[in-house]
C-alpha cells in the first residue's frame, strides 16, 4: 500500500481487532491463570476494549498510543470514583448523572477527547456496580493500568495504524498553489479556467469534512484555533484567486500597485508554507502588513493612461487584490500565533485574533462556557447520555439485575442523537443479541464446566467480533460480543446457559432505556437545532452589518457608530456562529437530509463572511462619507438587514436581497480617499446578498461554485469578505 494512503475500513477494523485482542488477552490470561486474580483479569480484559474498540481513537499508531496514555489518569480517577460510590444505588446513580454529563461534554475539546468519552465512561460503569468492595481497588487499578499499557504497546508495535495526513501539510500544499497563482496574477496571466478549477479543488480539500478525524483542528487550545483559522483564511485566498483567473486581469504594468501587492502575497504564502512544514521559522507578518498598508494608502491613485482617477473597474480589481492580501495576512498571522506563540499586530483586527492573548485555561473555559446552553448539541448529547446512563443504573440497581453493567453498556453503545436512528439501531442490536445468546447458550451447554474450551474459543471470538462488528453493524457487533463475554465470564466463575439469558435480558433492557431517552430528550437531534441556530445567526448578523456600515460611512448624526455596540454585536454573532456550526456538524452525521432543506452551509458562510467584513473593513479610517454616499450605504445595508430578518424565518424558496448598486454619480462625487471604501462596501453587501439568496437553494454536502450562486454583473469578487466554499466557516473566531 502506498505511503500515506488510507486502508479500507475492513482492513483497519481487522488490524485494530488484532491489537485489542492481543492487548486484552495478554493481560487477562496471566492475571487469571498465573496470578489467580480474577478482578485484575476483568479490568485487564476490558481496558483495551474500552480504549481500543468503544473509543474510536483517531490517528496513526504513535498518536493513538499517546491518546491512550493521556486517558489513563482519567480512567484511574473514574474507577476510584465508581468504587467509592458503589456503596448504595442512590450514590451510584447520582455519580453516574454527574460523571456522564461532565465526561460527555469533554467532546467539545477536539477529536481525541471526544473519541475517548465512551471508553472513559465504561470505567465508572464497571466500578460502580455491586459488590461494594473498596478493598479490591488496588487490584482494579493494577488490571486497568496493565491493560492500558499493553494497549499502548500494541498500538505502537502490532500492525500500527498509518499516520493520517496532517492538516499542516494540507494547508502548506494549498499555500504553495496560492503563491504560484498570486505570482501569475501579478504578471498579468489571467483568464485561466484550469488554474481556477485547481484553486477551487484545493480549497475544497481543506474542508474539515475532507480531513481525517485525527487531523481536524477542532480543539480549544491556541494551536488548534490558530491552525483552523489559518486553514479558513487559506481557503479564502484560494477562492479569491480562483475568481481572479475566471476572467482577464490587468496586464503586467497596467497597475504596478496591484502587481507589487500580489508579489508580496506570493512571498508570504510561500514562506508560511515552508514554516508549516517545519523547514523555517514562522515568518513575521509585518512585511505583508506594511505592503498592504502602502497599497491602501495609494489605491485611490490612478495609473491608467489619460486618467487622473482610477476607473470603477480598476477600483473593484484593487478591492479584490486587497481582499487576497487580507486573507493571506490572516493565514500568516494565525500560523504565527499557533506555532510561534506570537500576538497579533496592533494594526490587525484584535477581535479576529482574540485567542492569541488568553491563557490555555481561559481558552478551555471559553469553549466550555460557550456550550453550556440548551441550544448546544454537545450539551444536549451530554445530557441525553447522562440521563440514559443514570436511568439504566437506577433500573439495574433497583431490580438487582445480574451483570447489570451490561444494561449501561447497551445504553452507552447503542444510543444515537435522534429517536429514529436509535430505534433502527436497538432493533438490529436486539436481534443480533438474541442470535448471539442462542450461540452462547449452545456453547455453554456443550462445554459445560470445561474452562479450557472457553479459553480457546475466546481468542478467535474476540478477533472476529472486533473485526466484523464495526464494519457489519450493530446486529453483528452485539451478537458476536455476546459470545465474547460469555466465553470470558465462564472462565471467571462457574456458569450455565442462563448467562446467555441474562445477557439478552440486560441488553434488551438497555435498548428500551436508550430508546425512551432518545424519544424524550431532543428526539429530532440536530435537525431542529440547525434550523434554530441558523435563524438566530442571521438575526445576530443583521445588526452587525448595519453597525459596520455606519462605522464606515458615519452615523446619520455625522458621528461614527459606537465601538462598544459593534463589539457586542460581533461577540453575539460569533457565539451564534459557533452554536450553528456545532449543530450543522452533527446534522451532517445524522443523514436524512432532504432536497427541500435550506442550504445551511450558505447560511453559515453568510454569517462567517459578515464577521470577516466587520473585522477588516473598519480598519480603513478615511473619515465620514459624503451625505449621498452615506445614504446609499445605509439604505443598501438596511435592505440586506431586512432580508436577513425575513430569511431567519427560513421560508420555502429562500429570500432574495437586492441591495442598491453603487451609483456611478455617487462614486464620482465622493472624495478620492473614500471611493475605495465605497467599492468595498458595495462588494461586501452584494456578496452577503448572494449568500443569503443561496440559503433557499438546494441543500447538500457540496456547495455550488461561486459562478452558480453568482454576484451582480461586474462585481467580479467580494472585497474583504469573500465567500469560501467549505463546511467549516471560521472555528478560530468562536469560543
Amino acid at each position: 500500500m502506498p505511503k500515506g494512503s488510507v486502508p479500507p475500513a475492513r482492513v483497519r477494523a481487522a488490524r485494530q481487532a488484532a491489537r485489542v485482542t492481543v492487548a486484552s488477552l495478554a493481560g487477562f490470561y496471566p492475571a487469571l491463570y498465573a496470578l489467580d486474580r480474577p478482578v485484575v483479569a476483568v479490568y485487564a480484559l476490558f481496558t483495551p476494549i474500552a480504549l481500543g474498540v468503544l473509543s474510536p481513537v483517531p490517528g496513526g499508531g504513535r498518536r493513538r498510543a499517546r491518546t491512550v496514555l493521556l486517558a489513563l489518569p482519567a480512567a484511574v480517577a473514574l474507577a476510584c470514583l465508581g468504587t467509592a460510590l458503589a456503596a448504595t444505588t442512590a450514590s451510584a446513580v447520582a455519580g453516574m448523572l454527574v460523571i456522564g454529563f461532565v465526561v460527555s461534554l469533554g467532546s467539545a475539546y477536539g477529536p481525541a477527547p471526544a473519541s475517548t468519552v465512551p471508553g472513559l465512561l465504561l470505567f465508572y460503569v464497571l466500578a460502580c456496580f455491586p459488590p461494594y468492595a473498596p478493598d479490591t481497588l488496588p487490584q482494579r487499578l493494577c488490571g486497568l493500568l496493565a491493560g492500558g499499557l499493553l494497549l499502548i504497546l500494541c498500538e505502537r508495535f502490532v500492525l500500527p495504524a498509518p499516520a493520517a495526513p496532517s492538516c499542516r501539510a494540507r494547508i502548506a500544499q494549498a499555500l504553495d498553489l496560492a503563491a504560484s497563482s498570486a505570482l501569475a496574477a501579478a504578471r498579468g496571466h489571467g483568464d485561466d479556467p484550469d488554474r481556477a478549477r485547481r484553486l477551487r479543488a484545493e480549497g475544497r480539500a481543506l474542508r474539515l469534512s475532507q480531513l481525517p478525524a485525527a487531523s481536524r483542528p477542532t480543539g480549544a487550545d491556541r494551536t488548534s484555533r490558530g491552525l483552523a483559522h489559518c486553514g479558513s483564511a487559506t481557503r479564502r485566498v484560494l477562492d479569491h484567486l480562483a475568481r481572479t483567473f475566471d476572467g482577464p486581469v490587468p496586464r503586467r504594468g497596467d497597475d504596478p500597485h496591484c502587481a507589487a501587492l500580489l508579489r508580496a502575497v506570493a512571498a508570504a504564502c510561500g514562506t508560511t508554507a515552508e514554516s508549516l512544514r517545519g523547514r523555517r521559522a514562522v515568518p513575521a507578518p509585518e512585511i505583508l502588513e506594511e505592503e498592504a498598508a502602502d497599497f491602501v494608502a495609494t489605491r485611490g491613485q490612478a495609473t491608467e493612461e489619460g486618467r487622473r482617477e482610477p476607473s470603477p473597474r480598476l477600483l473593484r480589481h484593487r478591492s479584490d487584490v486587497l481582499a487576497i492580501s487580507a486573507s493571506a495576512l490572516t493565514a500568516q498571522t494565525a500560523a504565527a500565533i499557533a506555532f510561534a506563540g506570537r500576538r497579533a499586530s496592533p494594526g490587525l483586527p484584535y477581535e479576529q485574533f482574540w485567542y492569541a492573548r488568553p491563557s490555555t485555561a481561559v481558552l478551555l473555559l471559553a469553549r466550555l462556557r460557550g456550550n453550556l446552553t440548551l441550544r448546544s448539541v454537545l450539551f444536549q448529547n451530554a445530557a441525553r447520555t447522562a440521563l440514559g446512563l443514570g436511568a439504566a443504573r437506577l433500573v439495574a440497581g433497583t431490580l438487582d439485575l445480574a451483570h447489570g453493567f451490561w444494561v449501561l453498556l447497551a445504553v452507552l453503545t447503542l444510543g444515537r442523537t435522534t429517536a429514529g436512528a436509535t430505534w433502527a439501531t436497538v432493533r438490529k442490536a436486539a436481534v443480533g443479541t438474541l442470535l448471539g445468546a442462542l450461540a452462547a447458550g449452545a456453547l455453554l451447554v456443550g462445554a459445560g464446566g470445561t474452562t479450557v474450551v472457553y479459553a480457546v474459543v475466546l481468542v478467535p471470538a474476540m478477533f472476529v467480533a472486533f473485526a466484523v462488528g464495526p464494519v457489519a453493524g450493530p446486529a453483528w457487533a452485539q451478537g458476536l460480543f455476546t459470545l465474547v463475554v460469555s466465553a470470558a465470564f465462564s472462565q471467571l466463575t462457574p456458569t450455565t446457559w442462563r448467562l446467555a439469558e441474562v445477557r439478552l435480558l440486560d441488553v434488551v433492557t438497555g435498548c428500551g432505556i436508550g430508546l425512551l431517552c432518545g424519544v424524550l430528550a431532543w428526539p429530532a437531534g440536530a435537525r431542529a437545532e440547525v434550523r434554530r441556530g441558523v435563524a438566530e445567526l442571521l438575526r445576530a448578523v443583521g445588526p452587525l452589518v448595519a453597525l459596520t456600515t455606519d462605522e464606515l460611512v458615519g452615523s446619520p448624526g455625522g458621528t461614527r457608530a459606537p465601538d462598544r455596540a459593534a463589539a457586542q454585536a460581533l461577540r453575539l454573532a460569533r457565539h451564534r456562529l459557533r452554536i450553528a456550526e456545532g449543530a450543522y456538524a452533527q446534522y451532517r452525521t445524522e443523514g436524512g437530509a432532504s432536497a427541500e432543506d435550506p442550504d445551511w452551509l450558505a447560511a453559515l458562510n453568510c454569517g462567517s463572511h459578515a464577521m470577516v467584513g466587520a473585522h477588516w473593513l473598519p480598519l480603513q479610517d478615511v473619515g465620514p462619507a459624503p451625505p449621498d454616499a452615506a445614504r446609499w450605504a445605509r439604505a443598501s445595508a438596511a435592505e440586506l438587514v431586512t432580508a436577513m430578518d425575513r430569511a431567519a424565518l427560513l421560508p420555502p424558496g429562500g429570500v432574495r436581497a437586492r441591495p442598491a448598486p453603487l451609483p456611478a454619480e455617487v462614486i464620482t462625487a465622493a472624495p478620492a480617499p473614500v471611493r475605495p471604501t465605497l467599492v468595498d462596501i458595495d462588494s461586501w453587501l452584494r456578496t452577503l446578498a448572494a449568500e443569503l439568496a443561496a440559503v433557499g437553494g438546494r441543500a447538500g454536502d457540496e456547495p455550488p461554485r461561486p459562478a452558480d450562486r453568482g454576484t451582480e454583473p461586474g462585481t467580479r469578487g467580494s472585497g474583504l469578505s469573500g465567500r469560501v466554499p467549505g463546511d467549516a466557516t471560521d472555528p478560530s473566531s468562536a469560543g
